[in-house]
C-alpha cells in the first residue's frame, strides 16, 4: 500500500503526465488544422463526401473526392457517416479530432486495466500512443482506425457484459473487414458464443445496408471487395503489411499469391496459438494486442494508421518482465514513432540496409506475431540471448544483401495523367545541344524525384534503383511545346543507375550521379 504522501506524488505525476496529453493533444489537433484545405483531414473528407453522395441517391462508389480517394468501406460504414452531413463539414472535422483523442485515452485505459496499471502507468501510455505515428496518422487523415482498434479491444478483453460480448468485433467488422481475424481468435479459444454473437452482428450490419443501400451493397460484396488497386499503390511505402513487403522486394505476380498467402498462415497460426496460451492464462489484454497484431500482417493493406496495434504491442513488451524483452520493446517504440528511412536517410546508402530500416514497421510487427508476449515469447534469458543474436544476424544479412530494384519501395514513374501536378514535373528547361537527357533532383524525407527532358537521340529511358537489379522503364512524355518530359521518384539515388537508350536499344548515356 502506499503511503498518503507517496499516494499524493503518484497523483501529481499523473496529473502533470495528463496535462503534457492535453497539450499535446491540442497542438496536434491544430496543427492538422492548420495544414492546406485540400490536405487536412482527407480520409474524413471522403467519408463525409461519400455520405453526401449517398443522401443525394448517386451511386456510392462511384464517388471520388477531389484529391481523388473513393469509399473503400462496406456499405454499412457508410450508414454511420451521414448523420454527420447535418452538420457543417468544418465542425465534423473538429468533432473528429476531439473524438481521436478521447479514443486514444479510452484504449490507453483498457490496456491499463488489463495489466492493473496505475493511474500514472495509463498517462504514460496514452501520451506514447498519442505522439506515435499511427495515431498522428489518424488525426492528420481523419481515419477511422482508431475506433476500430478500440472496439475490438475491449470486446476481446471481455471488458463488455457477458450477454454482448463479440458483438463489437462484428460491428467493427461490418465497417472495416480486418477485425473478422478476432472471430477466428474466439474459435480458438472456445468462446463459441462470442464468435456467434460477432457474425451475427456482422451480417445483421450488412443486411440493413443492404436494405437501405440495395444497389451499393450488390456492387461492393460482387465486385468492388476485390478491388485492391482502389485503396492506392499497395507496394508503397506506406503499406506496411507483409503483402506490401513483398510487393517491394519484387516477388514475382505468379508467385505473390501463394509466398503471401503461406506466409499469412504460418504468422497468423503462430500468432492465435499464442494468444490462446496467454488467454488461458488470464492475460486478455496480451492475447487481444496480438491478434491485432495479425490483423494488421494478415490485411493486403496495412497503412501507418493501421498500426495502432504495433504501438500497443511495443508498450506490452515495455512492461513485460526480462531485460530483452523491455529492450525490444522500446526500439519497438521507437520504429513505431519515426521514420527510421528518412532519419537514417543520410546513412543508409546501401539498398538492403535502406529497404531493412524503410520495412522496420513491417519486420517488428512479424517478430511480435511470431514471437508473442511474457513467457510464450522466451523462456529463459539464455535461449534470450540466443534468440536476439539470430535476429541481430539476420538482419545484418539483409541489410547488406543486393537486392533487385523491385525493393525500391517507393519507385514509381509517372505518365501523362500526372503532367498536370507540379509536384512531379517541376523542370522547365529544354535539352542542351549534345546533351542526351537534362534534369533536376529534389530531394524529400523518404523519396528523392527526378524529373527532366530528354534530347531528340533519345528513344527511351530506363532506370535501375539497385546493381543487378531489373530495370524499370521511365515513360518519355510529349509536351505541347515538342518537348519530351520524364518524371520518377525513388527511395534512395545512392546506387541508381538512369539509362538513355538510342531507337536501336543501344545505351547511348548513363547517369549514376545524382
Amino acid at each position: 500500500m502506499l503511503g498518503t504522501a507517496a499516494f499524493k506524488t503518484v497523483a501529481v505525476r499523473a496529473a502533470l503526465t495528463w496535462t503534457v496529453f492535453v497539450i499535446a493533444a491540442v497542438v496536434s489537433s491544430v496543427l492538422v488544422l492548420l495544414r492546406p484545405i485540400g490536405q487536412r483531414l482527407s480520409d474524413l473528407h471522403i467519408y463525409y463526401g461519400a455520405a453526401s453522395t449517398v443522401n443525394a441517391g448517386r451511386p456510392l462508389y462511384s464517388y471520388v473526392a477531389e484529391n481523388g480517394g473513393p469509399f473503400t468501406y462496406p456499405p454499412f460504414a457508410v450508414l454511420l457517416f451521414r448523420p454527420f452531413t447535418l452538420l457543417p463539414e468544418g465542425a465534423v472535422q473538429f468533432v473528429w479530432l476531439v473524438a481521436t483523442c478521447l479514443a486514444v485515452v479510452a484504449i490507453a485505459r483498457a490496456v491499463g486495466r488489463g495489466l492493473g496499471a496505475g493511474p500514472l502507468a495509463v498517462a504514460a501510455m496514452a501520451c506514447a500512443l498519442l505522439v506515435s505515428a499511427p495515431v498522428q496518422s489518424n488525426l492528420r487523415f481523419g481515419q477511422v482506425s482508431i475506433f476500430i482498434v478500440l472496439l475490438a479491444l475491449v470486446d476481446a478483453m471481455n471488458l463488455v457484459p457477458l450477454r454482448y460480448r463479440g458483438i463489437l468485433v462484428g460491428v467493427a467488422a461490418a465497417i472495416k473487414l480486418t477485425p473478422l481475424l478476432f472471430v477466428v481468435y474466439f474459435l480458438f479459444t472456445r468462446r463459441y458464443k462470442d464468435a456467434a454473437r460477432a457474425l451475427g452482428a456482422f451480417v445483421a450490419c450488412a443486411l440493413l445496408a443492404a436494405l437501405v443501400l440495395p444497389a451499393d451493397s450488390w456492387r461492393y460484396w460482387t465486385g468492388t471487395i476485390l478491388q485492391t488497386s482502389r485503396i492506392g499503390d499497395l507496394a508503397s511505402l506506406g503499406n506496411q503489411s507483409v503483402h506490401g513487403m513483398l510487393l517491394r522486394v519484387g516477388v514475382s505476380p505468379a508467385a505473390l499469391p501463394l509466398i503471401w498467402a503461406g506466409l499469412i498462415a504460418v504468422i497468423c497460426g503462430l500468432a492465435l496459438l499464442r494468444a490462446r496460451k496467454l488467454q488461458a492464462s488470464g492475460d486478455h489484454v496480451r492475447a487481444a494486442v496480438l491478434v491485432g497484431c495479425a490483423t494488421v500482417a494478415a490485411s493486403p493493406v496495412s497503412w501507418t494508421h493501421h498500426q495502432v496495434w504495433t504501438v500497443l504491442a511495443a508498450m506490452l513488451l515495455v512492461a513485460t518482465e526480462g531485460a530483452w524483452r523491455r529492450a525490444a520493446g522500446w526500439v519497438l517504440l521507437a520504429v513505431m514513432t519515426l521514420s527510421f528511412g528518412a532519419v537514417l536517410r543520410g546513412i543508409s546508402t546501401y539498398p538492403g540496409w535502406q529497404f531493412l530500416l524503410e520495412n522496420a514497421r513491417s519486420i517488428g510487427l512479424v517478430l511480435v506475431c511470431l514471437a508473442g508476449f511474457g513467457g510464450a515469447a522466451v523462456v529463459s534469458a539464455r535461449r534470450g540471448r540466443t534468440a536476439v543474436a539470430f535476429v541481430a544476424a539476420a538482419l545484418v544479412v539483409l541489410a547488406l544483401t543486393p537486392l533487385p530494384a523491385g525493393a525500391d519501395p517507393t519507385f514509381k514513374a509517372y505518365s501523362a495523367g500526372d503532367l498536370t501536378n507540379p509536384r512531379y514535373f517541376y523542370f522547365s528547361a529544354d535539352p542542351l545541344p549534345g546533351e542526351p537527357v537534362r534534369f533536376l533532383v529534389r530531394r524529400e524525407k523518404t523519396k528523392v524525384r527526378v524529373n527532366g527532358v530528354a534530347g531528340d537521340s533519345v528513344a527511351g529511358l530506363r532506370f535501375t534503383s539497385a546493381p543487378g537489379g531489373l530495370a524499370r522503364t521511365v515513360p518519355l512524355l510529349s509536351l505541347d511545346s515538342g518537348m519530351r518530359t520524364f518524371s520518377f521518384r525513388s527511395a534512395n539515388l545512392a546506387h541508381g543507375r538512369l539509362e538513355a537508350l538510342a531507337p536501336d536499344g543501344a545505351v547511348v548515356a548513363v547517369y549514376t550521379e545524382f
